[in-house]
């Protein structure tokens, strides 16, 4: 039996052209502002939807721009794909109408063409778009797939709003709300035919103990939506921890060690500069070994959530400040609390 593998074949994005920045957001807080947002979290400027419906800048419209630039960059056709896969975290429709049913998936492989697709939506945090990925990835492995979409729109600064209207201090369980950013990002993978471009491998856990430190709702104060986290639980050395520790078992596994994949580039989460550089920091000390060059955008588009890494991907490739032919990794950092990574080498990826 031949063995599969998968590859990024195109990568597509969706910025709104509204730049806020954080001393814009700030001024917009209620409760005290004696914090200094921009050198704690290091954004400082995000990119904000407009709230009129005919801008059509909700998630699904923001998924929706973002899935046909990808299409746009890829050798498919939307009737060609064999799968959808949405994995938006915010699902705001229609005038700000949180939306379940019908599926994000259904309705993007509709409005695209994608009609004879198989199509679903996944919820995994910020940690959505990589576990498309990861299915997405296991399908064409399997025989099951030869292509397919993973899409995400995310009206993130939703939860700023309420954050701005709500928060006492920097201590306030809605902080980490004041760093996020509206972005869509969308990637067609297919069937590897090359070595120089594929995914190695993805792999994920959750530890589920920890779900309770990071939690989005209605807010218990107003009509808005909020997200309510813990950061100094969330951040702390054995949360942080998990990522090497389990990215170590799978190369173990392997008989491999983390320096054996000589890695050219690792794309972490974009929670914040700090908290990349802690990451990075904790990868040095469990794997015994220096981190590959570091990628970041979110001093200029904030925690985008679900599409953090692949806007990362999207902006240093086009920038070239990242390389055709580099070995990528991606790490996801979610609620729930997720760890995993994504080893892809990437040379004609479409951007």
């Amino acid at each position: 039996m031949t063995s599969r593998s998968s590859r990024l074949e195109a990568l597509g994005a969706y910025l709104p052209p509204t730049v806020q920045t954080t001393a814009e957001l700030v001024a917009q807080v209620s409760g005290t502002q004696e914090f200094d947002l921009q050198r704690i979290t290091g954004v400082a400027e995000r990119r904000v939807h407009d709230p009129r419906p005919e801008a059509g800048e909700d998630s699904y419209g923001l998924a929706l721009r973002a899935a046909r630039d990808c299409l746009g960059n890829s050798r498919y056709e939307a009737a060609d794909l064999d799968v959808v896969i949405s994995a938006s975290i915010t699902r705001f429709q229609d005038g700000g109408r949180f939306a379940f049913e019908p599926s994000f998936a259904r309705q993007l492989a509709g409005e695209l063409g994608a009609r004879r697709a198989i199509h679903f939506d996944v919820s995994n945090a910020c940690a959505g778009m990589l576990t498309g990925v990861y299915l997405l990835d296991r399908l064409i492995r399997a025989g099951v797939a030869r292509n397919g979409l993973v899409v995400s729109g995310e009206q993130a600064t939703k939860v700023a709003e309420t954050a701005a209207a709500e928060i006492t201090d920097s201590y306030d369980p809605q902080f980490a709300s004041l760093s996020v950013g509206d972005s869509a990002a969308a990637v067609i993978l297919d069937e590897s035919v090359d070595e120089a471009d594929r995914i190695h491998y993805v792999e994920m856990m959750t530890c589920a103990e920890y779900s309770h430190l990071c939690l989005g709702m209605p807010s218990d104060r107003t009509e808005g939506i909020a997200l309510y986290t813990d950061n100094k639980q969330m951040h702390k050395r054995d949360r942080l921890r998990l990522w090497p520790t389990f990215h170590g078992d799978v190369l173990a596994k392997q008989g491999r060690s983390f320096a054996d994949e000589e890695f050219d580039y690792i794309v972490q989460h974009q929670v914040g500069t700090r908290f990349v550089e802690f990451v990075n920091r904790t990868g040095e000390e469990v794997f015994g070994t220096g981190m590959p060059r570091s990628l970041s955008v979110v001093e200029r588009f904030g925690n985008t959530a679900t599409t953090s890494h692949f806007l990362v991907l999207r902006e240093h490739l086009k920038a070239g400040t990242a390389r055709p032919g580099g070995k990528f990794l991606l790490v996801p950092a979610a609620s729930g609390v997720v760890a995993g990574a994504l080893s892809a080498t990437i040379s004609t990826m479409g951007v």
